[in-house]
Formats: C-alpha cells, structure tokens, sequence
C-alpha cells in the first residue's frame, strides 16, 4: 500500500528526530538516512504531481 504525502512527511521528520538525536551509531545513521532520502524522493513526486494536476486544472478554465 502506498503511503500518503502526509505519512512520508512525518516519517520524514521522525527520521530527522532521529538523526538530530545523535543517539544512533554510524551504521544505523547510514541505512536511517538512506530512508529518508528515499522518502524526500517520494515527497518530491508527490508534490510535482500536484503541480502539474493544478496547473492542468488552471488551463481548463
């Protein structure tokens, strides 16, 4: 199942709870941030296919 924007958001920022946190070895860091350059990705999809839905919703007026 595919998550929402929303859900990859907050996931985003729990990772970034995480990292800040400085209580994960270096190890756990790398595969942690490696999720969330995964989930940027995500988000960044999501949001150009936003754009581009409004932008088409814009032309048919």
């Amino acid at each position: 199942m595919t998550k929402t924007f929303e859900e990859n958001l907050e996931e985003l920022r729990g990772i970034v709870r995480k990292l800040e946190g400085g209580e994960t070895s270096l190890e756990e860091s790398i595969v942690i941030y490696e999720r969330g350059a995964l989930l940027v990705k995500q988000c960044e999809d999501f949001l150009e296919a936003a754009e581009m839905k409004l932008t088409e919703l814009g032309r048919d007026r």
